[in-house]
């Protein structure tokens, strides 16, 4: 259904990283969902009164819960599809992750909710009253869940939303609470077992459990997280594509939402390269970056001595002290600075955080091995932690 909307009320509908197309989607699929969790929420509500039972009761406002869900996910396409202002430079992309966070929040409230009724019922039983409408009504309410779920997650990986990868998993918990909600009325039907509490009990717990996975998926990038693999491969590959880049480090990567993704890194040059080609292969680079990644690149230029035999050792050799301390460790800007008298050397460490050597002793270990093997030469050095 959602792909026959998408084919005559969205223009370029495969088109699914174009920042109209994703807000398009984002809508369709958020007025679908609301259709279906508020037809789904007027039938539980009807057989649930019919047949006294708590969990169904539960399941149904539970439906109701998601159609809200679904119209702030609408709300939050819209608002994020917003063009930059002067409040806003860097637009309103990240709108969208608090729409999902905004959706895992009311998930969890539900969960406790219903975990309260059913402890209730657990306390003071009730029989449920056997109805052929119940089962009909479930089972529907199950094969349009796992369909609700089909779709969310199929179009929430092709436009990479995190908001309606937190709704299909939404959608995958009310299905499977949903079946548990069958399976007690089935029960008690046929063996008098009153289930129908401690069952509400457990599609609580379980939809709970479902609001945290979907709430820690959309914190992530609003916290802030590493960009993709695939994404820094792909970096490193135009930009080292390249003859006259010799290197790259210090890559960062900002992300303010689907589509709006920045990134600065610093590209080693020879020395004595001519400045002017160097700007225009710099300058093809970065618009190459963003055709490609769409993202906005910068990129700044780190001269280094690329011929010199001396400075290549030295570098080798500590390249090879700082592997023998620890294997994450990595240097770069290495460079030699020859005075009347003396020779500096200057060079930059990476320091992952995983790392757990001391800045200040990481530094002692290389000025002792420098004072001993390079008598007369000063060590400067600086650490990055990343």
């Amino acid at each position: 259904m959602i792909n026959f909307i998408a084919k005559h009320w969205i223009p370029d509908y495969r088109k699914y990283q174009d920042k109209r197309v994703r807000q398009q989607y984002g809508i369709l699929c958020g007025i679908v969902g609301i259709f279906l969790n508020i037809l789904l929420f007027v039938g539980k509500l009807f057989v649930g009164g019919l047949s006294h039972s708590i969990a169904i009761m539960a399941d149904a406002f539970n439906n109701l819960s998601d159609a809200g869900s679904s119209l702030i996910l609408l709300f939050g396409f819209r608002l994020a599809g917003q063009k930059p202002d002067p409040e806003h430079p860097f637009g309103h992309g990240r709108l969208e992750y608090v729409a999902g966070l905004i959706v895992s929040m009311i998930i969890m409230v539900m969960a406790v909710e219903l975990m309260r009724s059913s402890g209730q019922k657990i306390l003071h039983p009730e029989e449920v009253i056997w109805h052929t409408g119940t089962l009909v009504m479930l089972v529907v309410s199950i094969l349009v869940k796992l369909y609700m779920f089909t779709y969310n997650r199929s179009y929430g990986k092709k436009i990479a939303s995190a908001a309606m990868g937190a709704t299909a998993l939404d959608s995958i918990s009310d299905a499977v609470a949903t079946f548990v909600v069958l399976i007690s009325t089935v029960v008690s039907h046929f063996t008098g077992l009153q289930i129908d509490g401690v069952c509400g009990m457990l599609v609580g717990i379980f939809i709970m459990y479902a609001g945290i996975s979907a709430a820690r998926d959309t914190i992530n990038p609003l916290l802030g997280q590493p960009a993709e693999e695939c994404f820094v491969e792909r970096v490193h590959e135009i930009v080292l594509s390249r003859k006259e880049i010799l290197g790259m480090h210090d890559l960062v990567v900002h992300n303010y939402g689907p589509g709006r993704t920045m990134l600065s890194l610093h590209a080693e040059v020879p020395v004595d390269g001519s400045l002017v080609e160097l700007h225009e292969v710099i300058d093809e680079v970065e618009h190459q970056i963003s055709d490609e990644l769409d993202c906005s690149a910068v990129i700044h230029i780190d001269p280094i001595w690329a011929k010199d035999e001396e400075t290549q050792k030295m570098k080798k050799e500590m390249e090879a002290d700082l592997k023998l301390m620890d294997p994450s460790l990595a240097l770069h800007d290495f460079r030699v600075v020859r005075c009347t008298g003396h020779m500096k050397l200057f060079f930059d460490i990476q320091e992952p955080y995983s790392c757990k050597i001391e800045e200040k002793e990481l530094v002692k270990r290389l000025q002792d091995h420098v004072a001993e093997n390079h008598p007369g030469v000063e060590l400067v050095v600086y650490v990055d932690r990343f």
